[in-house]
């Protein structure tokens, strides 16, 4: 899957969308000043920022498998422990963590309940983990309208509402399948205003995570046509997209 790119290709695609959430995602969670937090799937950073605002750099750490995210990262949040690693093999000990977040990882974890379990792990005793994940199942995700105007086009696709996580209840049944307890669920929600259509279509065609590889893998013509179906389903530019987030708390 394409998230072996640069971190600005993926803050035009994904960052819009996932800098807001992070701010909310870092209240749901309840992460305090004092506490030692640790960003499952950190991407180029922008939970692992805000986790720094809250904490400081020194208590944060960091972890995802793709080495230009761990770069990127580093350079936004120096100070902070930034590793490469995945989350069913999280390269820390037991209980070095009073929190473990995870924003927009869970539904592309090779194994979701190991990696909750994993972040249950690194949390000491009665800490919390946490996770969100877009609402692709229930059609509000912030890519909801490129991939339905995919599947007009093309039945076959399957866009991303099958994966883990993402429809209504999923994370709270994934965190307690991986004996997590006291499990919370909720919803954040997030609006991002585009002025022209091209500023939304252009992050689809830089190879970005399911929708950047199905852009890529489309001949000229084919991308012409999805591209001209999703500008008829959007509204007339200025418009804003707004995307809901489910989202999960527990106790590792």
């Amino acid at each position: 899957m394409a998230f072996d790119v640069g971190g600005d290709a993926y803050g035009a695609f994904m960052g819009r969308f996932a800098e807001p959430l992070a701010g909310q995602f870092v209240e749901f969670a309840g992460v305090q000043a004092g506490q030692r937090a640790l960003d499952v799937g950190c991407g180029p950073g922008a939970l692992t920022a805000r986790l720094v605002e809250r904490v400081g750099a020194a208590d944060v750490a960091a972890v995802d498998p793709s080495a230009s995210f761990v770069v990127a990262t580093r350079n936004r949040c120096p100070g902070a422990d930034v590793r490469q690693g995945v989350a069913e093999e999280l390269p820390f000990g037991d209980g070095e963590r009073d929190v473990a977040l995870a924003q927009l990882v869970v539904h592309f974890m090779a194994d979701p309940v190991r990696g909750l379990a994993e972040m249950g792990r690194v949390t000491r005793p009665g800490g919390v983990v946490a996770a969100t994940v877009w609402d692709f199942g229930g059609g509000t995700g912030p890519l909801s309208a490129f991939w339905a105007a995919a599947h007009e086009l093309d039945p076959t696709v399957d866009g991303e509402a099958d994966r883990a996580g993402t429809r209504e209840g999923h994370l709270a049944e994934l965190a307690r399948a991986a004996g997590l307890t006291d499990v919370e669920s909720g919803a954040i929600t997030v609006a991002v205003r585009y002025a022209t259509f091209e500023q939304w279509w252009h992050p689809y065609t830089l190879g970005v995570g399911p929708a950047g590889d199905y852009v890529t893998g489309l001949g000229e013509k084919e991308r012409a046509q999805l591209r001209q179906r999703c500008e008829e389903r959007l509204p007339t530019a200025p418009f804003d997209i707004r995307a809901q987030a489910w989202a999960v708390r527990a106790r590792g």
